[in-house]
């Protein structure tokens, strides 16, 4: 465990922490000075805070790492007169000189408040390195919060030790308003851990190591899937039209929502139908998003039942005699006007067992922007298609939705259709999703190291229509054996939940396990499968589910790493 040593001192504003050992003359050669419009010296001191307190992943068990610097206030003349000298002290970096440092090698620099700290040593010693590295080369600010813990005064004394120098006023100087024509412009903040797939729209993925670090997945690093701009939402003058039921059209308020009808909580999983795309595309090219096995999230959403609201605006048995299918429609919009919209089966939109929320809240707050503030639809045992986001009209039909995305995409094909042949209106939309468990830890290609003997591996597994996940095997000699991994339903330290009710089981199960090396072996194929309740179990390999989307992908998950003996 590295040594904390408590050096008192180096926290105080104006300290010259250019003089610790980490500040090589080769470090001041290639600093970059960046100057102010007015061509002088600029540096900067003051705070640097995102404008959204995003969580994020910083520390492993065992050490402890921080992510800020204590002022001391204004009125110690001792620290304001020694400002002058340590400023000028201090060289500068640019932003492009910071992220050229972001591996062991390079050695591994990080910003916060303006300071520039190369904390390549202590990353080496760090049980949790590898997770320090998530914010090599950029800034320590949004990965703050899920470990509070260490903002303490002789944590962020540790930090100080490493500074290095200052980040040029030019890079924490805001980033200029984006053009007004940009449907783009007022999207939300994201997590820069997040690993990004397009940008304009929105989609990415948490890293795998920490997907499943929790068993719910914070808001901040939850995956973002988005058709279209995030939309502007006035949650008080929000309205929720329910369309195609007796006596016309009805409107409730974001209000209505909230006090007319009882809120329940779902906790439930959500997987993009493109999740493991990234692997299928290996055997042969698909169209989408290259999603690798991130794309699937775990939250506890609360809300009103749509069952309940559909009742109040006039759902019946006369209804059911006719209608099939309920759309929704989402207030995000394409240039032309043209909303997100998909549907599903009306026994699943009114049934007590299919525990389908207008969601309001995630995670106990309320949904944040990405997710679909301020209302969302959440379709548990389906895929996150149908969970349509920022939700403005509801409408019960005899048809399935003409929505582009419901009916000439989120469709899977044989592996002979290409797209000289495929036929849309042939195959079904996808609604329920498959089995599907994949392997967070440890990373494809890393080094084990094998003096304890041992291996721990760590995954989620989950299953669609509510099939509840009953084992997941493991093998860690590339299939010729298994062992059954132990599943959880909740963090560590909490109390076991009882099972879901059949055929009511939402959410991930957590999967681990610990098992000893092979003996005198340099390299590992790890590999998991999942078994639900019907005894379904994921494929073999990825050729025989083949498809041009590169959905539905779920084939065995396997990672290779190799053994050193140090």
């Amino acid at each position: 465990m590295l040594l904390l040593r408590r050096c008192h001192g180096l926290t105080r504003f104006g300290r010259p922490h250019f003089q610790r050992r980490h500040l090589a003359p080769a470090v001041l050669s290639h600093a970059r000075l960046c100057s102010s419009k007015d061509n002088k010296s600029d540096w900067h001191f003051s705070g640097f805070c995102w404008r959204h307190g995003l969580a994020g992943l910083l520390a492993g068990a065992g050490a402890v790492i921080a992510f800020g610097l204590q002022r001391h206030k204004a009125d110690q003349p001792a620290a304001a007169a020694q400002t002058t000298e340590s400023i000028s002290a201090l060289p500068v970096f640019s932003q492009e000189e910071v992220s050229k440092h972001r591996s062991l090698s390079d050695g591994v620099w990080v910003t916060y408040r303006g300071g520039v700290y190369d904390i390549t040593e202590f990353v080496a010693m760090h049980p949790g390195g590898e997770k320090i590295l998530l914010a090599a080369g950029g800034a320590l600010e949004p990965f703050w919060a899920l470990y509070a813990v260490h903002n303490q005064e002789h944590v962020l004394e540790i930090l100080s030790e490493y500074k290095v120098g200052e980040l040029c006023i030019e890079d924490l100087k805001k980033q200029e308003p984006a053009e007004s024509s940009d449907p783009y412009s007022s999207d939300p903040e994201r997590h820069p851990v997040l690993r990004i797939n397009s940008h304009k729209p929105f989609n990415a993925e948490p890293p795998p190591e920490i997907l499943t670090d929790s068993y719910i997945t914070p808001s901040a690093v939850f995956f973002k899937r988005n058709h279209l701009p995030v939309p502007q939402v006035d949650p008080a003058s929000y309205q929720l039209q329910v369309e195609g039921l007796p006596g016309g059209g009805v409107t409730f308020s974001l209000e209505d929502l909230k006090t007319r009808f009882p809120k329940h909580d779902v906790t439930a999983t959500v997987q993009c139908a493109g999740n493991r795309r990234s692997e299928m595309d290996r055997v042969k090219q698909v169209k989408g998003l290259s999603w690798g096995i991130a794309a699937i999230s775990n939250a506890k959403w609360s809300g009103a039942r749509l069952r309940d609201v559909l009742l109040a605006a006039g759902y019946g048995p006369d209804v059911a005699q006719w209608a099939r299918h309920v759309h929704f429609e989402g207030l995000d919009k394409d240039v032309t006007g043209a909303a997100y919209g998909a549907s599903i089966p009306l026994n699943k939109a009114v049934s007590e067992e299919g525990d389908v929320l207008l969601a309001y809240e995630m995670n106990g707050e309320k949904i944040p922007p990405d997710h679909g503030f301020p209302v969302r639809v959440v379709v548990p045992g389906v895929v996150g298609a149908r969970s349509v986001k920022w939700v403005g009209k509801i409408v019960v039909s005899a048809e399935e939705s003409s929505s582009h995305w419901q009916q000439n995409d989120y469709k899977g094909f044989s592996p002979g259709t290409d797209w000289d042949t495929v036929d849309y209106k042939s195959a079904p939309a996808i609604q329920e999703l498959p089995v599907q468990s994949a392997i967070t830890l440890p990373a494809d290609g890393a080094l084990i190291d094998s003096s304890d003997g041992s291996l721990t591996v760590k995954g989620y597994a989950w299953s669609g229509g509510g099939r509840e996940v009953v084992r997941v095997d493991v093998s860690l000699d590339g299939g010729q054996t298994w062992q059954v991994a132990e599943l959880k339903s909740g963090d560590e330290g909490q109390a076991p939940k009882p099972p879901p009710p059949p055929g009511r089981a939402w959410a991930w199960k957590l999967w681990e396990l610990t098992a000893p090396l092979p003996p005198q072996v340099q390299e590992l194929e790890i590999i998991c499968k999942a078994v639900d309740s019907s005894y379904n179990v994921q494929p073999e390999t990825f050729a025989p589910i083949w498809n041009l989307r590169g959905v539905l992908s779920n084939a065995w998950h396997r990672v290779t790493v190799k053994i050193t003996e140090d």
